[in-house]
Parts: C-alpha cells; structure tokens; sequence
C-alpha cells in the first residue's frame, strides 16, 4: 500500500471519527474559529488605529516644526504678556538658515456679526501659507494674498459653517461681516474641514468649522495683543502677540537639528516656560514605535485564545482516547502498529485545527464589512453613547495585514499538532491486552 493510501485512509477514518460526535466536534473547531478570527481582527483593528494616528501627525508635515504659546502659572505675566512675540519671528527669520519658511499664527475667540445673525468662532489670523499647511481647501474666491499682508486689508475667507450660519440664502463672497466693530470683506469660502484630533499633550484638537481668516498684519493694528472673554462668572484677560510659529525645514534631515536651535534661540529671549515645540517628525517615530508595540500586543492577547482552543483539542482527544480503547486494542491485535495508532489520533486534531483555522480565516476576511455593520448598529441604537465617542474610534477603518492570515492559518496547524500529540501518544502506548478489555 503506498503512503498516499495510508494517508488518504488515514484523513477518512478521522473525518467519519469526527462526525460520529458532531456537538462535540462543532465546540472544538469554533473554539479554534475564534482565536484565528480574533488574530486577524485585532491585527487590523490595531493597524487601522496606528496607521490613523500617524496619518494625523503625517498631515502636521515631517519638516514642519510647530511653536506654540503656552501659558504659564503665575500672575507675573498679566501686565507685559506673554508667549512668542514678533520679535522671536523675526529673529528666528533671520538667524536659522535651514528654514524655509516662517509662518505666523494668531487666533482668539471672537463675534461674527450680519445684520441680526450672530456666530461665535475662532478669529485666525495668519499667512497665505497657512492653508497650505493645514490642508485647508478653496471652495470659492480667494484665500488670503500677500498684498493683503503688505497692505493690511480689512478682508477676511470664512468656513464653510460660518457661511452657512452668516448668509444662509446669499452668496457671501464679496459681502462684509462684522468683527469687533469692524467691517471685513469676504473674499473666500473654505470647504468643510474635518476637525483634527489632539496628540497627546504636544497639540490640542482643532476645529475649523467656525474659523475666519484674516491678515495677520490687520489682526495685529486693528485687533491689538489683548484678549478679553468676560462670561457669566468670569473674566479673562491675555496678551500675548503670537499663538503659534509654523516652521518649514529646508530638508527632513535637518528637522531635529533645526528644532534644537529653535529652542535655544527662543529660550534666550524668554524669562518664563511660556512657549513649546513640537516636531511632527519625532511623534511620527514614535507613533511607528508605539504601533509596532499595540500590534504585539493585541497579537498576544489573539494567540492566548488559540492556546485556549488548543486545550480544547487535547480535551476532546483524550477523551476520545479513553472512549475508543477497545477499538485501539482490536486495531493492535490486528496488526497495526503504535506509528499508526499515532498517525490515526494526530490526524484527527489536525484535521480539528485546519477547520477551524480555514473558517477562522474566512471570519477574519469579513473585518472591515463587520466592523462598519456594527459602527452603524451602535449609532441608530444607542445615539448618546456614540456621541461621545473619540472621532478616531468612529471614523477609523480596520486594515487587514497580509502576513497575518498565514500566520494565524499556521499557529492553528501547530496548535493542532502541538495539542494532540499527547493524546495521539497515549492512545499509542496503550497495552494492546488491557485495551481488548476495556469496557
């Protein structure tokens, strides 16, 4: 008989062993089902929630370099300000060679105002580099010039939810909105943007649906360094010239060198811990490292629920070693011997493992079908609980990683070669008089 045969006879006696306890055999295989399946799923989830973040700190620009005001404790700066000034522009501007450019940002809360419509917002005032940077795109007129810098012109580009809410039934380019008793001219409307999501303690969330952009230079002669918010119960007041410094590097390599000398050149200036740098290029090293790591672990957590699938296996074997001991024994007395009772038993848990390990691998395939189905579930049915969600947590897509569907695949083999070779080799040694005994 040649060992094709052997082992064709040996894959059907398992299957017929098999069948003959389905319930039992069903349990074992979804058991393996369920920690190939969770392998793939967390592997996706995981890469999907990395590639997001790094894809948020990616759109901050890898030679960027972002200088923030920061307020700091105390009640020594009330009266001369602080943050970074416009001498600090300047003299990064002319003492740093390796930037390429320098672009400055002021924003405070501020009233819209047309006719009785009335809309609270951010006032950002700025550079035309600006909307470069932050990815902001056109959808009609103009966004702001050079000229409109040079000349300090009372124009402004609203957000799109500030048109909407301003000139509701008009076209609002070329109308004029009211801002701290002064009229702007609208000269463009941004397209919706969607809100960018804070990075650790380094960058706060940004939303820019309620923006209004305007030359920087008018911001400054016009609107002046002080910044007052009186509420109910409170008042606030800030001054300070500059909110933050957007720095562009000649090249990626001289990012971190370049970042170290920002520091030093502002610290100089500086009596109080009232700015801080942020290097995107540094987040997205350590983003990469902290994904690598996530994945790691939601890998380990999957394969615990394989190992638990393999004692499923090694349970149902040997109890099906202890069923079948008479049957060992006529088999023995027939003539086969242990290679074959061994063969007989290890098959029959491969063949558990491969099951499970191929419908785990279907299951793993239907992840990203799967997740959105469930996204929308959680949204018509519990509507208050995803509101409150993390925007990442509802927008993020799982990405199934390649290497992970034969890994998991193999790991579900070996755990059904690893699980039921004991059992196979306990049925092997068993005494072939006392197993012709056995009731």
């Amino acid at each position: 008989m040649s060992t094709l045969t052997v082992w064709l006879r040996t894959f059907q006696l398992a299957g017929k062993s098999l069948w003959m306890h389905p319930l039992r055999s069903s349990l074992t295989v979804l058991g393996i089902f369920i920690g190939v399946s969770s392998v793939i799923w967390l592997l996706a989830i995981g890469e999907g929630i990395g590639r997001a973040a790094q894809e948020q700190i990616a759109s901050l620009g890898a030679q960027n370099i972002m200088v923030r005001t920061v307020k700091p404790s105390g009640d020594e700066f009330q009266d001369s300000g602080y943050g970074l000034t416009r001498k600090d522009y300047v003299r990064l501007l002319a003492t740093v060679p390796t930037l390429e450019k320098v672009i400055p940002i002021r924003i405070t809360t501020a009233e819209f105002r047309n006719h009785t419509r009335v809309l609270e917002g951010r006032l950002v005032g700025s550079t035309p580099d600006y909307a470069i940077v932050t990815r902001l795109r056109l959808d009609r007129g103009r966004f702001i010039s050079d000229a409109d810098i040079e000349h300090e012109r009372n124009y402004c580009v609203i957000a799109a939810e500030t048109a909407q809410r301003l000139f509701p039934f008009g076209e609002p380019v070329g109308r004029q909105i009211m801002i701290n008793e002064e009229f702007y001219t609208v000269v463009g409307v941004m397209k919706p943007r969607a809100p960018s999501a804070g990075i650790g303690g380094s960058l706060a969330a940004e939303e820019f649906d309620r923006d209004v952009y305007i030359p920087i230079t008018a911001m400054w002669r016009r609107i002046g360094d002080m910044n007052v918010v009186i509420k109910p119960g409170q008042f606030q007041r800030d001054i300070y010239e500059i909110s933050q410094l957007t720095l562009r590097v000649v090249d990626r390599d001289s990012v971190l060198p370049t970042a170290d000398v920002i520091r030093s050149t502002i610290e100089v200036a500086h009596d109080l811990p009232d700015f801080a740098v942020t290097v995107p290029l540094e987040l997205l090293e350590q983003a990469r490292t902290t994904q690598i790591m996530f994945i790691l672990f939601l890998g380990l957590i999957a394969a615990i629920s394989l190992v638990v699938g393999g004692i499923g296996i090694m349970n149902i074997m040997l109890a099906t070693v202890i069923e079948r001991t008479r049957e060992v024994g006529i088999r023995r007395a027939l003539g086969a011997k242990k290679r074959d009772i061994t063969r007989q038993f290890l098959t029959e848990s491969v063949v558990l493992s491969v099951t499970g390990g191929a419908l785990g691998v279907l299951g793993g395939l239907f992840c990203g079908p799967l997740t959105l189905l469930a996204r929308k579930g959680f949204e018509r049915f519990l509507p208050n609980q995803w509101e409150v969600l993390p925007a990442l947590i509802k927008t993020v897509e799982p990405s199934l990683i390649p290497w992970s569907i034969p890994l998991a695949f193999t790991i579900s083999v070996l755990v059904g070669i690893i699980f039921g070779v004991y059992p196979a080799a306990r049925a092997a040694s068993l005494d072939p008089i006392e197993a012709l005994r056995h009731e």
